[in-house]
């Protein structure tokens, strides 16, 4: 299905044709309509599947045919990150529509608080903001929210695992009874039902497979000693220099700093982001990373959750995380709208039954490949062992660059 065929407003069509997309994604193909119809809606789909797109399309036609001077649209989101990525393709999709958005997102220096009030208090078309700032902005008196007529809670899943739970409901009871609430979720447990049946009206309902890595994602484990780590990771991409855009996923934050120190290289650089950093230094790394000018970012799973950086090549999972659904957000970072990439897990004896319980969550066993001679030998799986034969068959269409990754080496 093309953007054409949804309706959408002349200027809005012109800004998606400008900025290069014609087919929608399944999500969009699904959500548009009822959004468009009014609809409250609750939908579950993995990362990298355009979820953004499918509501701000909508809404922003909505506003482009009936202009306003209130604010009339309420985008919460988890982190700081996610609300400033959504504003900046709010902006890429309203430059002709004259509509105007604000991200609302605490960790800076106070310098933006003014500017934040001033838009809360005159009337952005648009609010994209975290809960715990906004509540903060709510409890001195000057918002008004009697004019939302569109609520959109992104990534709602994850507000609810860091707590938001409360400042949500808070936020709600400024709102209007009567509105269209949006709910997007990459999983979907019970307590997002339950937390749905509360804010939501009659809703269409949308699940698209999920927890499961993108077609496009090339998957692989290597079985290390905690020593082997870094020294594979630089074996890896020595002879790779068309792999210019490398994320390695840290599960602590007191870790990133000495991989960074271990990945450091004269030909190319290494920096390491995470919520210890001040905001401007963060934004500042990401658009290094994104201009290509930085090779290899070394992350927490800050990153793992909403972050658009186009054509990752490769995603390192430096330690296997301990939730099984972060697996599926952290490889989701490579062969994002329909592209290709590779993902390696490096798995060392105490997170073997962790990588278990990811593989049984994407419903087939990752590919353990050899490490190259020159590291030695490392552990030996201790569960179900699955062979090069076994992951062609379960994995659909095979395993791009097999051949390469038996000998050791990135798939070419």
């Amino acid at each position: 299905m093309t953007f054409d065929e949804f309706n959408l407003t002349p200027e809005l069509q012109d800004a998606i044709s400008w900025m290069g997309f014609r087919d929608a994604t399944p999500i969009q193909e699904k959500a548009i309509p009822p959004i468009t119809e009014g609809r409250d809606l609750i939908a579950c789909a993995q990362t990298g599947t355009g979820k953004t797109a499918a509501f701000l399309l909508p809404v922003l036609d909505f506003q482009a045919r009936r202009r306003t001077t209130e604010t009339n649209t309420l985008i919460l989101v988890p982190t700081r990150e996610l609300a400033i990525q959504i504003d900046q393709q709010i902006q890429g999709l309203a430059y002709t529509l004259d509509i105007h958005s604000i991200a609302i997102y605490g960790g800076g220096d106070g310098s933006d608080w003014g500017q934040q009030k001033t838009a809360l208090t005159k009337g952005a078309d648009i609010i994209v903001a975290t809960p715990g700032k906004l509540i903060s902005h709510l409890s001195q008196g000057y918002v008004r929210f009697d004019h939302i007529e569109h609520l959109i809670l992104d990534e709602a899943d994850r507000m609810l695992d860091i707590g938001f739970y409360e400042d949500i409901m808070k936020i709600i009871s400024f709102l209007p009874k009567k509105r269209q609430t949006l709910m997007f979720s990459a999983t979907m447990p019970p307590k997002i039902r339950s937390f749905a049946k509360q804010i939501l009206f009659n809703p269409v309902e949308i699940a698209l497979e999920m927890s499961k890595p993108a077609e496009g994602v090339l998957q692989a484990a290597y079985l290390v000693y905690e020593n082997q780590k870094t020294p594979l990771i630089n074996s890896l991409i020595r002879e790779k220099p068309e792999y210019n855009s490398i994320l390695v996923f840290s599960s602590t934050k007191r870790k990133v700093n000495d991989i960074v120190r271990g990945l450091k290289s004269k030909a190319y650089l290494t920096e390491g982001i995470s919520s210890d950093l001040e905001q401007k230094e963060r934004e500042e790394i990401l658009l290094r990373f994104k201009s290509r000018q930085t090779r290899i970012l070394v992350a927490t799973d800050v990153l793992s959750r909403g972050i658009d950086i186009k054509d990752i090549n490769l995603v390192v999972n430096y330690d296997v995380p301990g939730d099984a659904e972060d697996y599926v957000h952290r490889v989701g970072r490579t062969a994002r709208a329909e592209t290709t990439g590779v993902a390696l897990t490096l798995v060392n004896e105490a997170d073997m039954p962790k990588m278990h319980r990811i593989e049984k969550l994407i419903g087939y066993e990752v590919y353990k490949a050899p490490l190259p001679e020159q590291l030695g030998p490392g552990p030996e799986w201790k569960l179900r062992t699955s062979t090069p034969r076994d992951f062609l068959r379960k994995k659909k269409g095979g395993f791009r660059g097999t051949k390469n990754a038996n000998t050791g080496n990135l798939p070419k």
